[in-house]
């Protein structure tokens, strides 16, 4: 790896390489490794640091990443890398902040996030659920 850190999330991409995301002292870079060579190269920074998050590979082949831990705390933001590109975008975010959480792609091809905590304390665990939609982005 490029650069060491806790709390990524690694998401194999459709192309057979590997994206490592929230890395390093500001949880905002990211990686990709690529097993036929055995190489890692650095690709676009996430819009916004976090340890810990949730990654999912889309059907279309991006990847969303949702929640997860900043300095100031669980996150309730989102975002979308696209492997084509390299780019992070922003997408909606969560209605609670959470960092624990589950993402769980599903048949439709819209993402289940539950349960989670709101705070570090792990005494404000989240006792519910939200869909997000990558056709409408919401």
């Amino acid at each position: 790896m490029i650069e060491a850190g806790p709390g990524h999330r690694a998401t194999l991409l459709a192309d057979g390489r590997v994206l490592v995301a929230g890395r390093g002292s500001s949880g905002s870079s990211a990686e990709l490794y690529d097993p036929s060579s055995g190489s890692w190269t650095a690709t676009g920074n996430m819009v916004e640091g976090r340890f810990g998050p949730t990654a999912t590979l889309l059907p279309d082949g991006k990847v969303l990443v949702v929640g997860g831990n900043s300095n100031s705390g669980p996150l309730a933001s989102a975002e979308l890398y696209d492997p084509s590109s390299g780019i992070w975008t922003a997408t909606r975010g969560t209605v609670e902040a959470r960092v624990g959480q589950t993402a769980t792609l599903l048949l439709d091809g819209r993402v289940l996030v539950a349960g989670g905590y709101s705070s570090g304390d792990f005494d404000s665990s989240q006792a519910s659920a939200e869909l997000y939609d990558p056709g409408s982005g919401t």
